[in-house]
């Protein structure tokens, strides 16, 4: 086993890797940037190993030393967080499957990080879910499936071998496929330039008559197929995780500040002692205790990482308002909360605080 294994979330090799990849978090801002590099060292410290039980050749980590770990990962680098986030996600589905074929067809490449794939699912949990009609049809043919449609965001589509993408019939009944990028009829154009993250390379895949052999099928046809199985944990507690692990970057920058400018004391304590709690909050939800819901968490998180990101950013003064200045960034980055996997309710919680109303 490498000597930079990470088998632990409080192992060094971690704190390690972090540093690494916060020194290249600033590359990511380059046109066309993908984080290549992040995650050859992600999986060359067996990062991707946390997520897929030991049975398949993962190491199974608990779902509290995995929000332990991405707690450190996303205060070092959003972006290639996120991406492992959506990584992590196909493989989970993909381990989840009764599909013996499928589990050793693409696991152990995908736990060594020699191949990348992603998920294709928010058109059947969040995005998209006002429209009459499904936005990525399924039919069934002899030997597979017709897929003809569109999945709305799709991180790295464009550096993927795979897509776990789902389907909906017209009644209701869906199903979840591993989809080889490489078929006919799979068009991936240049994902779009984002408000952050756009080295996240997130944008939309399309499916022009694609058939999929039956025996890339992960799920179904069952309705709700995002409800079953034991990866059926969409969205869980990861996205209130990296907000607050981004969070944590920004007032551990303001602490840094206070070494030269008393006036920044009062404020950073402060934020340190509301870190303290919502992390507490965090990881005790981690470990099924009921510190809170979750849907308070989430917007809670939201509100937080605006706030510790934005007083960063008053502490940088100018100089953090210049392009490449880590407070600019990480400002940018504290708006995706508003809008990824972000539940009507957190949103409207979010939106009466900004306004200045009660929710």
């Amino acid at each position: 086993m490498p000597s930079r294994h990470i088998t632990s979330p409080n192992s060094p090799q971690l704190d390690e890797l972090c540093g690494e990849l916060a020194e290249l978090a600033p590359k990511l801002e380059a046109p066309g940037a993908w984080p290549a590099e992040q995650l050859r060292l992600c999986g060359k410290a067996g990062v991707f190993e946390w997520f897929v039980p030991r049975e398949f050749g993962g190491q199974g980590w608990s779902e509290a030393a995995v929000v332990r770990g991405y707690l450190k990962l996303s205060a070092a680098c959003l972006t290639t967080t996120f991406v492992i986030t959506q990584r992590s996600g196909a493989m989970s589905r993909i381990a989840a499957s009764e599909n013996e074929w499928v589990r050793g067809a693409l696991l152990p490449d995908l736990l060594s990080g020699r191949s990348f794939a992603t998920v294709g699912i928010s058109h059947l949990t969040t995005s998209r879910q006002h429209l009459s009609q499904p936005v990525m049809r399924v039919t069934e043919r002899d030997g597979g499936f017709v897929l003809d449609g569109y999945s709305p965001w799709v991180t790295g589509a464009e550096h993927a071998e795979h897509v776990v993408i789902g389907g909906s019939f017209a009644s209701p009944p869906q199903i979840l496929v591993a989809l080889p990028t490489n078929l006919s009829g799979v068009r991936i154009p240049a994902a779009p330039d984002l408000v952050a993250l756009t080295a996240s390379r997130t944008g939309s895949v399309y499916c022009d008559q694609v058939f999929v052999e039956r025996k890339w099928l992960l799920a179904g046809p069952i309705p709700d197929v995002m409800k079953q199985g034991a990866g059926a944990k969409t969205g869980g507690l990861q996205t209130s995780t990296l907000a607050i692990g981004l969070a944590t970057a920004a007032v551990e920058f303001l602490e840094r500040e206070t070494a030269n400018r008393s006036d920044l004391i009062a404020p950073a304590t402060a934020l340190r002692a509301e870190l303290t709690n919502i992390t507490a909050d965090l990881l005790a939800l981690a470990d099924d205790q009921e510190a809170c819901t979750a849907s308070d968490l989430r917007a809670r998180a939201n509100s937080f990482v605006l706030r510790a990101t934005q007083s960063s950013l008053a502490a940088a003064k100018g100089a953090g308002f210049v392009a490449g200045h880590p407070a600019g960034r990480w400002c940018r980055e504290a708006l995706f909360f508003l809008v990824w996997s972000c539940p009507q309710g957190v949103l409207n919680t979010n939106l009466c605080e900004l306004a200045g109303i009660d929710a």
